[in-house]
């Protein structure tokens, strides 16, 4: 296969809480140009909780263009209500109420709680109750696809359920989220005779990964914490290539200096890539994730430097409007399962804490079962679950080439144990032949995966093989990351050049003499073997 490898050698270089009318702008900035019509105002609700819909004629009045000389910050500051603010958010101890005596500002820096356990971002759940679950549905409905500052954001638009007291001049953001959600139509057929089976393509975003709704959150409150005089000087964390590129990347958005700790040798060239173009100060260290994972907790426990790591809880309060935004292109109706690939194991809470809030506030009736899909070379939950829950051990991850789930000792364990055991969960786990193997499968039916998801995709072969997961349950697996950023791991599956691995779903290219005779044997030695088109 050395001939068929060497062709690959190439290198890798809005709306308030209070609907308001229409309005016409009573001091336009220029006399001719109309200025805008605006509803997306403020994140901020009246004291008198009116959820009543607009009006259809208000919202069938014409939308006026802004004036030129204003962006879209300008023209959400100029808009913006003067009305207080009935919603907030604070620190408290991982599973304590929104009433426990040991709380913390969000303004303040503090990571862990005077037990040394997980902070958790709670939110006055009374204060959102006050608005029904349709009024809630409408105004998330009302935001998608628009440009209004932030709301154009899928994270930013469920603001009131994020960072409710955050001024929206303040907010860092690309306008991230909206992800598409993709009908795995023919994967779905031809390998689990499955027909309601959905791709959350989370990694269609930024800087390729999910981890951009979290980062956009946690940049936002430092850019907030830096203009109240907070002594930041940076953020920092450790990562095994998506964190620290969505860090990178909003910070310098932010004009904030940004620190990477990465493991040398331990995750892909567009990984790495990524924060150097983006200016951020990469330390590239001898050891693994969960050794950068230690080291970045010590300095930033001497440096003022801000860590970014799902540590923060912050973060998980933007990962968790992926859940909203699958229930909202769902048109507010539950699949039954949703599978997450699991490594410092945030994400499966965010996706549980999202769902559940949706529940809570009277959005949807129920939530879905969630899988956690591991690697079977970094499977520390997954272990623990088929112990029943009996004692939990951190492993020493070994290499895979799910490279950003390779975590032994995760930070999270306590946040996903808890929402597995509240949604009737389930963890799986993929070995590497599997995961490659299923991310080939996918990638032959049009998806072009990263190997993350070639995990999930596996427990659900897993789970649909075993009779778990039945050929008509709507399924939704979340995909973390771009393809792209995982090439050479594809390029030495389709070379056949991994050792101890068949790559039975390998497609490497065919090399051919330039002559008609002979390009003319191939393609008919290849049309014979196509399969046949179907009606």
């Amino acid at each position: 296969m050395a001939s068929s490898s060497s062709l690959f050698n190439t290198s890798l270089s809005s709306f308030e809480p209070k609907p308001k009318p229409f309005y016409r702008n009573p001091n336009p900035i220029t006399k001719h140009r109309p200025s805008t019509l605006f509803t997306c105002t403020s994140s901020t609700a009246n004291n008198n909780n009116n959820n009543s819909p607009p009006s259809a004629a208000a919202a069938a009045a014409p939308k006026l263009r802004r004036a030129a000389e204003e962006n879209i910050r300008d023209e959400a500051r100029r808009h913006r209500s003067a009305s207080s603010n009935d919603f907030s958010a604070k620190y408290v101890p991982f599973n304590a109420g929104f009433d426990s005596a040991e709380w913390y500002s969000l303004d303040e820096v503090v990571y862990r709680s005077r037990s040394g356990g997980l902070l958790d971002v709670q939110h006055d759940m009374a204060a959102l109750k006050k608005f029904d679950g349709a009024y809630w549905r409408r105004l998330f409905d009302s935001r998608v696809g628009k440009t209004t500052w932030p709301y154009g954001s899928g994270v930013w638009s469920k603001k009131e359920w994020v960072l409710p007291e955050i001024d929206d001049d303040d907010i860092v953001s690309a306008f991230e989220g909206n992800s598409n959600l993709f009908w795995a139509e023919r994967f779905g057929k031809q390998f689990l005779g499955m027909n309601d089976l959905w791709v959350k393509h989370c990694g269609i975003s930024h800087t390729g990964s999910f981890k951009d709704l979290g980062m956009t959150v946690l940049i936002s409150q430092v850019n907030r914490l830096r203009k109240l005089k907070r002594p930041v000087v940076g953020v920092g964390c450790a990562s095994t290539g998506d964190t620290s590129a969505a860090l990178s990347a909003y910070c310098a958005s932010a004009g904030i200096p940004s620190i990477v700790f990465l493991p040398a040798n331990k995750i892909s060239m567009a990984q790495l890539v990524q924060p150097i173009a983006n200016g951020a100060f990469v330390l590239s260290i001898d050891t693994d994730f969960d050794g950068c994972m230690k080291l970045i907790r010590e300095i930033t426990a001497e440096l003022p430097i801000y860590l970014a790591n799902s540590l923060n809880s912050l973060r998980l309060e933007g990962q968790k409007t992926a859940a909203i935004e699958i229930l909202q292109q769902f048109d507010w109706e539950v699949p039954d399962w949703v599978i997450v690939p699991g490594g410092n194991l945030g994400n499966i809470y965010a996706f549980y804490k999202g769902f559940k809030m949706c529940q809570e506030l009277g959005l949807v009736d129920k939530i879905p079962r969630l899988v956690c899909a591991q690697a079977a070379n970094a499977n520390p939950l997954y272990l623990y679950y088929k112990s029943t829950w009996k004692e939990f051990k951190a492993v020493k991850a070994n290499s895979t080439f799910a490279s950003a789930i390779q975590i032994g000792d995760p930070v999270s364990i306590d946040r996903a144990v808890f929402a597995l055991q509240n949604c009737n969960g389930i963890v799986e786990e993929a070995t590497e032949e599997e995961l490659m193997d299923a991310m080939a499968q996918a990638d032959s039916t049009g998806m072009f995966i990263c190997p993350h998801t070639g995990v999930a995709l596996t427990a659900l072969i897993k789970l649909r093989n075993s009779g778990v997961i039945g050929p008509s349950d709507r399924t939704v697996v979340v995909s973390t990351a771009h393809g792209l950023k995982f090439t050479q791991s594809k390029i030495d599956y389709h070379s056949k050049a991994i050792p101890d691995m068949a790559c039975r779903f390998a497609n490497p290219p065919v090399e051919v003499k330039a002559n008609f005779g002979a390009v003319m044997d191939v393609l008919k030695d290849f049309l014979n073997k196509a399969p046949k088109s179907r009606a």
